[in-house]
Protein backbone atom coordinates (compact mmCIF):
# COMPACT_ATOMS: atom_id res chain seq x y z
CA UNK A 1 0.00 0.00 0.00
CA UNK A 2 1.26 3.15 -0.61
CA UNK A 3 2.68 4.96 1.90
CA UNK A 4 2.24 9.18 3.37
CA UNK A 5 3.02 10.99 -0.02
CA UNK A 6 4.15 14.70 -1.00
CA UNK A 7 1.40 16.59 -2.54
CA UNK A 8 2.79 16.16 -6.02
CA UNK A 9 1.21 12.54 -6.07
CA UNK A 10 -2.01 11.17 -5.80
CA UNK A 11 -3.29 7.21 -5.51
CA UNK A 12 -5.18 5.22 -7.53
CA UNK A 13 -6.72 2.25 -7.03
CA UNK A 14 -6.82 -1.47 -9.00
CA UNK A 15 -9.75 -3.14 -9.19
CA UNK A 16 -10.13 -7.05 -8.90
CA UNK A 17 -10.96 -9.59 -6.20
CA UNK A 18 -8.89 -7.71 -3.94
CA UNK A 19 -8.19 -4.06 -4.25
CA UNK A 20 -4.72 -2.84 -4.78
CA UNK A 21 -3.10 0.58 -4.33
CA UNK A 22 -0.69 2.79 -5.90
CA UNK A 23 0.56 6.12 -6.46
CA UNK A 24 1.86 8.34 -9.27
CA UNK A 25 3.36 11.54 -9.68
CA UNK A 26 0.36 13.87 -10.62
CA UNK A 27 0.67 14.92 -14.71
CA UNK A 28 0.51 18.33 -14.05
CA UNK A 29 4.35 17.85 -12.33
CA UNK A 30 5.41 15.93 -15.71
CA UNK A 31 8.05 18.12 -18.17
CA UNK A 32 8.51 15.46 -20.83
CA UNK A 33 5.55 14.84 -23.15
CA UNK A 34 6.27 10.72 -23.19
CA UNK A 35 7.30 8.20 -20.65
CA UNK A 36 8.39 4.54 -20.06
CA UNK A 37 6.75 3.32 -17.33
CA UNK A 38 9.13 1.27 -14.84
CA UNK A 39 8.07 -1.10 -12.02
CA UNK A 40 10.31 -3.61 -10.01
CA UNK A 41 8.75 -6.37 -7.70
CA UNK A 42 11.25 -7.90 -5.33
CA UNK A 43 10.27 -11.10 -3.47
CA UNK A 44 10.63 -10.58 0.12
CA UNK A 45 9.80 -13.65 1.44
CA UNK A 46 11.00 -16.28 3.99
CA UNK A 47 13.23 -17.82 1.59
CA UNK A 48 15.09 -14.92 0.52
CA UNK A 49 17.12 -15.06 4.00
CA UNK A 50 20.30 -14.75 3.29
CA UNK A 51 20.78 -12.58 0.27
CA UNK A 52 18.04 -10.27 1.31
CA UNK A 53 20.90 -7.11 1.59
CA UNK A 54 22.41 -8.53 -2.19
CA UNK A 55 18.77 -7.75 -3.53
CA UNK A 56 18.53 -4.64 -2.31
CA UNK A 57 21.71 -3.44 -3.48
CA UNK A 58 20.69 -5.38 -6.85
CA UNK A 59 17.25 -2.75 -6.76
CA UNK A 60 19.32 0.09 -5.96
CA UNK A 61 22.10 -0.76 -8.71
CA UNK A 62 19.71 -0.61 -11.35
CA UNK A 63 17.50 2.40 -10.46
CA UNK A 64 21.41 4.08 -10.61
CA UNK A 65 21.74 2.37 -13.54
CA UNK A 66 18.59 3.73 -14.94
CA UNK A 67 19.81 7.36 -13.64
CA UNK A 68 22.49 7.34 -16.16
CA UNK A 69 20.26 6.57 -19.23
CA UNK A 70 20.07 9.25 -22.17
CA UNK A 71 16.30 8.79 -21.74
CA UNK A 72 16.07 9.07 -17.95
CA UNK A 73 14.07 12.12 -18.19
CA UNK A 74 11.29 9.93 -19.66
CA UNK A 75 11.25 7.21 -17.23
CA UNK A 76 9.10 7.15 -14.53
CA UNK A 77 10.00 4.35 -11.96
CA UNK A 78 8.07 2.18 -9.26
CA UNK A 79 9.45 0.07 -6.54
CA UNK A 80 7.09 -2.64 -4.66
CA UNK A 81 8.28 -5.88 -2.82
CA UNK A 82 5.63 -8.93 -2.16
CA UNK A 83 4.75 -10.69 1.24
CA UNK A 84 2.01 -12.36 3.21
CA UNK A 85 3.82 -9.99 5.91
CA UNK A 86 2.18 -6.76 4.30
CA UNK A 87 -1.29 -5.80 4.73
CA UNK A 88 -1.83 -6.27 1.29
CA UNK A 89 0.69 -8.83 0.27
CA UNK A 90 2.56 -5.49 -2.00
CA UNK A 91 4.58 -2.56 -0.22
CA UNK A 92 5.02 -0.06 -2.24
CA UNK A 93 8.48 1.49 -1.56
CA UNK A 94 7.66 4.50 -3.69
CA UNK A 95 5.45 4.83 -6.36
CA UNK A 96 5.90 6.14 -10.46
CA UNK A 97 7.92 8.82 -10.29
CA UNK A 98 11.18 10.73 -12.18
CA UNK A 99 14.26 9.48 -11.55
CA UNK A 100 15.30 12.91 -10.20
CA UNK A 101 13.19 12.20 -7.52
CA UNK A 102 14.18 8.97 -6.11
CA UNK A 103 16.86 9.01 -3.68
CA UNK A 104 17.71 4.53 -3.53
CA UNK A 105 19.73 5.45 -0.01
CA UNK A 106 16.63 5.64 1.67
CA UNK A 107 15.31 2.54 0.28
CA UNK A 108 14.51 0.71 3.44
CA UNK A 109 16.14 -3.25 4.11
CA UNK A 110 14.85 -6.37 2.49
CA UNK A 111 12.82 -8.18 5.51
CA UNK A 112 12.70 -11.39 4.94
CA UNK A 113 8.89 -12.75 6.04
CA UNK A 114 6.13 -14.44 4.67
CA UNK A 115 4.66 -16.74 1.88
CA UNK A 116 4.51 -15.93 -1.84
CA UNK A 117 1.64 -13.67 -3.43
CA UNK A 118 3.22 -14.27 -7.01
CA UNK A 119 0.22 -13.66 -8.54
CA UNK A 120 -0.93 -10.56 -6.73
CA UNK A 121 2.52 -9.07 -7.46
CA UNK A 122 1.84 -9.56 -10.86
CA UNK A 123 -1.50 -8.48 -11.33
CA UNK A 124 -0.93 -5.35 -9.65
CA UNK A 125 2.23 -4.44 -11.33
CA UNK A 126 0.64 -4.81 -14.94
CA UNK A 127 -2.56 -3.07 -13.29
CA UNK A 128 -0.83 0.08 -12.07
CA UNK A 129 1.01 0.30 -15.34
CA UNK A 130 -2.15 0.44 -17.28
CA UNK A 131 -4.37 2.73 -14.85
CA UNK A 132 -1.46 4.99 -15.04
CA UNK A 133 -0.80 4.70 -18.72
CA UNK A 134 -4.91 5.13 -18.98
CA UNK A 135 -4.72 8.78 -16.87
CA UNK A 136 -1.28 9.73 -19.06
CA UNK A 137 -3.84 9.57 -21.98
CA UNK A 138 -5.98 11.17 -21.29
CA UNK A 139 -3.88 13.86 -20.37
CA UNK A 140 -2.24 13.80 -23.87
CA UNK A 141 0.70 12.03 -22.98
CA UNK A 142 2.32 8.86 -24.77
CA UNK A 143 3.66 6.06 -22.79
CA UNK A 144 5.21 2.04 -23.20
CA UNK A 145 5.85 0.38 -20.01
CA UNK A 146 8.36 -2.68 -18.85
CA UNK A 147 7.68 -4.74 -15.53
CA UNK A 148 10.01 -6.92 -14.14
CA UNK A 149 8.65 -8.92 -11.26
CA UNK A 150 11.56 -11.18 -9.40
CA UNK A 151 10.66 -14.35 -7.46
CA UNK A 152 12.36 -17.05 -5.62
CA UNK A 153 9.41 -19.44 -5.92
CA UNK A 154 5.90 -19.85 -7.12
CA UNK A 155 2.91 -18.88 -5.94
CA UNK A 156 0.88 -19.91 -2.56
CA UNK A 157 -1.13 -17.23 -1.46
CA UNK A 158 -2.82 -14.97 -3.79
CA UNK A 159 -6.61 -14.22 -4.49
CA UNK A 160 -5.25 -13.05 -8.18
CA UNK A 161 -5.54 -15.47 -10.50
CA UNK A 162 -2.75 -15.86 -14.09
CA UNK A 163 -6.53 -15.68 -16.25
CA UNK A 164 -6.46 -12.19 -14.44
CA UNK A 165 -2.72 -11.70 -15.32
CA UNK A 166 -3.17 -12.64 -18.93
CA UNK A 167 -6.30 -10.35 -19.39
CA UNK A 168 -4.54 -7.29 -17.53
CA UNK A 169 -1.76 -8.04 -20.22
CA UNK A 170 -3.84 -8.75 -22.90
CA UNK A 171 -5.44 -5.55 -22.19
CA UNK A 172 -2.62 -3.14 -22.26
CA UNK A 173 -1.55 -5.05 -25.85
CA UNK A 174 -5.13 -4.66 -27.59
CA UNK A 175 -5.93 -1.11 -25.77
CA UNK A 176 -4.79 1.99 -27.06
CA UNK A 177 -3.83 3.48 -23.81
CA UNK A 178 -0.34 2.38 -23.67
CA UNK A 179 2.03 1.55 -26.73
CA UNK A 180 3.69 -1.26 -25.64
CA UNK A 181 4.33 -3.29 -22.53
CA UNK A 182 6.64 -5.80 -21.98
CA UNK A 183 6.91 -7.83 -18.91
CA UNK A 184 9.09 -10.03 -17.58
CA UNK A 185 8.74 -12.71 -14.25
CA UNK A 186 12.73 -13.47 -13.13
CA UNK A 187 13.86 -16.36 -11.18
CA UNK A 188 16.45 -16.24 -9.20
CA UNK A 189 17.68 -18.92 -6.97
CA UNK A 190 14.13 -20.89 -8.31
CA UNK A 191 15.50 -23.96 -9.88
CA UNK A 192 13.10 -26.32 -7.87
CA UNK A 193 10.18 -23.95 -9.18
CA UNK A 194 11.10 -23.29 -12.94
CA UNK A 195 9.03 -25.68 -14.47
CA UNK A 196 5.98 -23.74 -12.30
CA UNK A 197 7.35 -20.56 -13.42
CA UNK A 198 7.36 -21.34 -16.86
CA UNK A 199 3.92 -22.52 -16.75
CA UNK A 200 3.09 -19.44 -15.23
CA UNK A 201 5.14 -17.41 -17.88
CA UNK A 202 3.12 -18.94 -20.83
CA UNK A 203 -0.28 -18.85 -18.66
CA UNK A 204 0.10 -15.74 -18.28
CA UNK A 205 2.10 -13.78 -20.75
CA UNK A 206 5.02 -12.87 -19.15
CA UNK A 207 8.63 -13.41 -20.26
CA UNK A 208 10.67 -16.01 -17.89
CA UNK A 209 13.87 -15.80 -17.26
CA UNK A 210 15.71 -17.83 -14.93
CA UNK A 211 18.97 -16.25 -13.42
CA UNK A 212 19.99 -19.55 -11.72
CA UNK A 213 21.54 -19.93 -8.35
CA UNK A 214 22.32 -16.72 -5.88
CA UNK A 215 25.46 -14.90 -6.21
CA UNK A 216 26.77 -11.09 -6.12
CA UNK A 217 27.90 -11.34 -9.70
CA UNK A 218 24.47 -13.10 -10.72
CA UNK A 219 22.79 -10.05 -8.53
CA UNK A 220 25.20 -7.71 -10.49
CA UNK A 221 23.99 -8.66 -13.94
CA UNK A 222 20.33 -8.58 -12.96
CA UNK A 223 20.56 -5.23 -12.27
CA UNK A 224 22.29 -4.69 -15.67
CA UNK A 225 19.92 -6.77 -17.13
CA UNK A 226 17.16 -4.67 -15.69
CA UNK A 227 18.72 -0.99 -16.52
CA UNK A 228 19.73 -2.20 -19.90
CA UNK A 229 16.04 -3.46 -20.86
CA UNK A 230 14.44 -0.26 -19.45
CA UNK A 231 16.86 1.44 -22.08
CA UNK A 232 15.52 0.06 -24.85
CA UNK A 233 12.22 -0.13 -24.16
CA UNK A 234 12.38 3.63 -23.72
CA UNK A 235 14.08 4.30 -26.87
CA UNK A 236 11.35 2.30 -28.23
CA UNK A 237 8.76 5.04 -27.33
CA UNK A 238 7.24 6.30 -30.03
CA UNK A 239 7.90 3.78 -32.39
CA UNK A 240 4.55 1.96 -32.54
CA UNK A 241 5.87 -1.18 -31.01
CA UNK A 242 7.68 -2.86 -27.88
CA UNK A 243 11.64 -2.84 -27.59
CA UNK A 244 13.06 -5.63 -30.17
CA UNK A 245 16.43 -6.19 -27.97
CA UNK A 246 15.30 -7.30 -24.79
CA UNK A 247 17.88 -10.17 -23.40
CA UNK A 248 16.82 -13.83 -23.69
CA UNK A 249 19.00 -14.41 -21.03
CA UNK A 250 20.98 -13.10 -17.54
Amino acid sequence: MPKLMDPNMEVATIGGLQQFKFSGVRTEHLGATEYTLVTIATDSTGSVSGFEADLRKAEITAVEACKKSPRSNNLLLRLVRFSTSFPSGIEEIHGFKPLSEIDTATYPAVVPQGMTPLYDAAFSAVGATNVYAEKLNADEYLSNGIVFIITDGDDNESRSTPAMIRKEIEKAVKGEHIESLITVLVGINATAFQQRLEEFGRDTGLKYIDVGDVTKGKLAKLADFVSQSVSSQSQALGTGGPSQSIAATI
